[in-house]
């Protein structure tokens, strides 16, 4: 919902700094027309992904298919410049033009890390197929679609990311049901864990079906807690038909009965606890061939029994089986009514593993804007305040006015400042180098003598003379010097030093001298005290009346959705935003100032200190 309020374009030019940043917004990078080559300029940002199954890469033996791809974004991907849910994200082919099927398993933009599936059709094997991947469009709908990202030929895919039963995202819709311990963070996203206990089931569904001696690949990664014998992973049995997969000591295997008798894979190298593996299983005339991490671990020459019913994912099916549950973490289960190819296979387990190959099979290259050779996320993140500022109510516009103001002032205070204290650091420092040579006899002054001294005895230079008068310290030590000479003049050739009561009035002249020197330190750092304090409360004003004003026109015009209410709450806050953007540099500019100025005070107090003591020696009374 846009405000029906005036925008407040009269308070604008007054607002310079504000108008200047909304510029540097519409002319950036991220404003800037799109290159020929890009898909469709409302993406702002686009990454190359490339799929390399040839030599440089994973070469495959045959070709991969078509298969869900998963895509792991980190890092190296600017979770910023995509929507807060990962919404606007497109994948399209390598001709710019075609959109590829794509769904979300998992987003976090506070942890940077998503997990996303896209669908790339006919992956050749020897050879590098790039895609695309388009985000950066605040006002894309969400486009994620489960279903069309496997063929028709997916029975069945479990993520496991998501809360309660594991849902099947493939076309066959048919969850899990049973009890799960679900796992946060697994091999891809969300996993489930297994005690040897407990146990999931996949209903029997028509669309579940086995054909006797028909084809079939069933997938999944495992990371078994223990190695026990016989430990089951996935069941299913109908009358005398069984299939079976498991680990028998770490051992994978493959047991199929057809009727007359469970023939099974023999066994080899055992996997190691505690840590992924892929297994895989394939069944195609009348061969059941067991992958482990893409590769051919055995084979078994039996045809596929016919299977209806139920299958059971953690441990065997019938109640009191010789068989062992399966302890340890599942994840990414995946069934298909035909036979996926070797190239297939490695394809999946180099792809959604965690081995340095997955790096190669799967590049993803530096991220791009529309127009630009690189992504200005500043240009993106004044973009976003430009689209804020529009739900701006007239209070908003004139709480972001006064910010401003006191934003100007509490600048060009703390800059001045800034540039004073330079100024007297500098000063004071050639002081205090003259001082040294003098002020271990200080009776070689003439303090009868005003050029003497000013100019320390006549050894400082005409130069020096006209830096140390910036000086604190040097207008004390001119101050006490005066008095001195305002005594040896009133003594008429008569003076006899300085007495007890002469150094106590001096230094009570030069305590005064001080004190009006802190008050020229320390003047007008009042109008960073006001930013820091008032800049959060205006801020604040502006939010409470700005999210008032947005709930009356809701309650008035009786929308209620997200969209209505969503432009004014931002609008609102971004007064709250210009307060915060007061006080903070204000308040690091004031702790800044006010440790210099005090090192300043302490340096006059020290040197008031070393200039009585250097009198009261220099000129004992002789009273």
């Amino acid at each position: 919902m846009r405000s029906s309020f005036p925008s407040f374009s009269l308070f604008r030019p007054l607002a310079p700094w504000l108008t200047a940043l909304l510029a540097m917004a519409s002319t950036g990078p991220a404003a800037a027309e799109a290159p020929a080559n890009w898909w469709k300029p409302e993406w702002t940002a686009r990454k190359k992904i490339t799929l390399n199954t040839g030599a440089e890469g994973v070469p495959l033996t045959s070709p991969p298919g078509s298969p869900a791809v998963l895509i792991r974004l980190a890092g190296d991907f600017a979770f910023t410049s995509a929507r807060e849910d990962g919404s606007d994200l497109r994948f399209v082919s390598g001709d710019n033009k075609t959109i590829l099927p794509s769904h979300i398993e998992r987003w976090d933009g506070l942890l940077n890390e998503a997990f996303v599936w896209v669908k790339v059709p006919d992956l050749k094997a020897g050879a590098a197929t790039d895609i695309w991947l388009y985000y950066g469009n605040a006002a894309a709908e969400p486009a994620s679609d489960p279903k069309l990202t496997y063929d028709e030929n997916t029975l069945g895919v479990y993520h496991f990311s998501g809360a309660g039963a594991p849902a099947d995202v493939s076309p066959a819709g048919v969850n899990m049901e049973g009890t799960s311990v679900p796992v946060a963070t697994a091999l891809i996203g969300g996993g489930v864990r297994f005690t040897g206990q407990n146990s999931l089931t996949i209903p029997a569904n028509p669309a579940l079906g086995w054909t006797a001696g028909g084809p079939l690949t069933l997938s999944l990664w495992v990371k078994p807690a223990t190695l026990s014998p016989n430990s089951v992973i996935f069941s299913r049995r109908e009358n005398a038909n069984a299939f079976l997969l498991g680990l028998d000591n770490g051992v994978p295997f493959v047991s199929v009965d057809g009727g007359s008798g469970p023939q099974r894979t023999p066994a080899a190298a055992a996997v190691t606890a505690g840590t992924w593996h892929h297994l895989a299983v394939t069944s195609l005339n009348g061969v059941i061939t067991l992958y482990l991490n893409g590769e051919s671990y055995g084979t078994v020459a039996a045809p596929l029994p016919g299977l209806a019913s139920l299958a059971t994912l953690g441990k065997d099916t019938p109640p009191g089986a010789a068989d062992s549950g399966f302890a340890g973490e599942v994840d990414e289960l995946s069934i298909s009514n035909v036979a996926r190819s070797p190239g297939a296979i490695k394809f999946a387990a180099v792809n959604q593993g965690a081995s340095a190959d997955a790096a190669k099979l799967l590049v993803t290259g530096a991220e791009e804007a529309a127009g630009a050779a690189g992504h200005s996320e500043l240009s993106e993140h004044l973009n976003l305040i430009k689209d804020i500022s529009k739900s701006l109510t007239f209070d908003g516009w004139v709480v972001i006015w006064l910010c401003g103001i006191l934003a100007v002032i509490g600048w060009i205070v703390a800059i001045g400042k800034h540039i004073y204290l330079a100024k007297i650091d500098r000063s004071s420092k050639v002081f205090l180098k003259q001082w040294e040579n003098i002020s271990t006899d200080i009776t070689a002054l003439d303090h009868a003598d005003e050029d003497s001294v000013k100019s320390m005895g006549g050894n400082t230079s005409r130069k020096d003379q006209k830096t140390m008068k910036e000086s604190p310290l040097f207008h004390l030590y001119h101050l006490g010097s005066q008095e001195i000479q305002h005594r040896i003049h009133n003594a008429k050739g008569t003076f006899n030093g300085l007495s007890e009561r002469s150094i106590s009035s001096i230094r009570a002249l030069l305590d005064g001298g001080a004190t009006r020197e802190t008050q020229k330190l320390q003047s007008k750092l009042v109008f960073l005290t006001i930013g820091i304090a008032g800049g959060p409360y205006l801020g604040l004003l502006g939010t409470v009346i700005g999210v008032m004003i947005t709930f009356a026109v809701i309650a008035k015009s009786g929308e209620v959705d997200i969209n209505s209410i969503a432009p004014g709450i931002a609008g609102a806050l971004l007064a709250t935003v210009a307060g915060l953007a007061v006080a903070i540099p204000a308040l690091f500019a004031y702790s800044y100032l006010a440790s210099r100025i005090k090192d300043a005070i302490l340096g006059m107090n020290t040197f008031i200190e070393e200039f009585i003591a250097r009198i009261a020696e220099a000129y004992p009374s002789n009273e």
